[in-house]
């Protein structure tokens, strides 16, 4: 091979490699919106809910509720199939913009709502709208930027460059706990009562015309011939891959409630339970989440070396093992760097889920339901096991059986566990 076909070899690796790693930042950047745009509502709450929802007023109380509901619950399984059919047989670029779409549209109308006092109960029904919005696109997001990432990651990598959809993801979150942090120190409470809370959905969808552009320069990892195909993005199609989907399911199932179990509900888990200060717990877990989001890369690079499969039964057996000595040590716990360091070890066995769960998932799945396999099963299962954490946990608290929940969580590790045995060794799930 002479000097000239050498330099234009590597010049041609060096350009391709740039071009997959801004499909990476450009996929991941409409994820990272995404979920700043939902944990902005969770912590905005606060200072809104008298706005939309006045006290004593029993039909906005109720749609308050049915909002949280479908937000929440019902519209990210809708979301899951919605998207993954539209990324299957229309292409994942479309999905992806249309889910960062419909979630800088949901924020935008946060932002200039009025409130119940200048439109009475079209404020909350309106507000319950744009959560529906919102919770359908969150609902999709995963599983199309995940078959994505997946697509356009460079062999012998994808787990490297797949674990920065869970960077984005807890991106998103410590984002938004950041810029409403910030606010609280410029603002006073009154003026975060009265407009302040408005700024960070404004924000949000500034956010999302951004990553609408970094979307729209993204290329096409599907191909024609397989969007074309009669079953591309249909229950039939899953169907015939049904033994897979239940197996996303399984692991899903404990992957999702560990997950929510050591990052969302364990602030309030030292509070109530240990007996930890709020501002003490709240320094302790945001400092547990951004190194927790750091590693991802780490081990995801780590499955590029050692499997998918290995990685799963890592985190399965290490859940099922480890997850009740470490919640009954944090009962106990005076120390935050004791704390900090019970919590961080929990962290970094989800770590070997979150960081390739995406890629995993994708790599079960034919191309031509794909992003619809990844998207539902993975809503079903978050809806179900990992939406639920933080409800089964407080209501078994209250009846006094809370180590309960310490072996729910260990025996949905232990179903994770027994599901990645089925794997194949490079970590392929089984097709029937």
């Amino acid at each position: 091979m002479t000097e000239t076909s050498i330099a234009a070899r590597d010049s041609l690796t060096s350009s391709d490699t740039r071009r997959r790693v801004w499909a990476i930042v450009g996929a991941s950047s409409g994820n990272l919106v995404e979920w700043f745009d939902f944990y902005v509502y969770s912590f905005c709450s606060l200072y809104f809910a008298h706005i939309f929802f006045p006290a004593g007023n029993t039909t906005t109380q109720l749609l308050q509720t049915a909002g949280v509901f479908a937000a929440g619950f019902l519209m990210r399984p809708i979301g899951g199939w919605l998207f993954g059919r539209i990324a299957d047989r229309h292409g994942r670029k479309k999905s992806m913009l249309i889910s960062v779409c419909m979630m800088c549209f949901g924020s935008l109308v946060i932002a200039c709502l009025p409130g119940y006092a200048t439109i009475g109960t079209w404020a909350p029904a309106l507000l319950l709208l744009a959560r529906l919005f919102q919770g359908l696109s969150v609902g999709g997001e995963y599983g199309t930027s995940a078959t994505y990432m997946s697509e356009v990651a460079v062999e012998g990598r994808k787990g490297f460059y797949a674990s920065f959809q869970y960077v984005t993801l807890i991106g998103g979150q410590l984002l938004a706990l950041l810029v409403v942090v910030v606010l609280q120190q410029i603002l006073s409470s009154e003026a975060l009562h009265a407009w302040g809370w408005r700024i960070p959905f404004a924000l949000g969808a500034v956010l999302a015309i951004v990553a609408l552009w970094l979307r729209r320069q993204l290329d096409e990892t599907s191909q024609k011939e397989t969007r074309t195909l009669k079953e591309a993005g249909s229950f039939k199609g899953l169907w015939r891959n049904r033994k897979a989907f239940l197996m996303v399911l399984g692991f899903t199932a404990g992957g999702s409630l560990t997950f929510y179990t050591f990052t969302t509900y364990m602030q309030k888990y030292l509070v109530n339970t240990a007996g930890m200060s709020a501002n003490t717990a709240s320094i302790l877990m945001t400092a547990a989440l951004f190194v927790f989001m750091l590693i991802q890369p780490i081990i995801g690079a780590l499955s590029d070396r050692i499997g998918r499969r290995t990685s799963m039964l890592i985190f399965g057996g290490l859940a099922t093992v480890c997850t009740v000595p470490i919640l009954s040590a944090l009962q106990s716990v005076t120390s935050p760097v004791a704390a900090f360091v019970l919590v961080m070890c929990a962290l970094l066995i989800v770590s070997f889920y979150t960081s390739i769960s995406g890629i995993l998932k994708a790599e079960m799945f034919p191309a031509q339901v794909r992003a619809l396999g990844v998207g539902l099963s993975y809503a079903v299962a978050n809806a179900l096991f990992g939406g639920s954490a933080e409800y089964v946990a407080l209501s078994l608290k209250s009846v006094g059986f809370e180590s309960a929940f310490f072996w729910y969580v260990t025996l949905m590790g232990a179903l994770a566990f027994l599901v990645s045995l089925m794997l194949h060794a490079k970590g392929k799930g089984l097709r029937l």
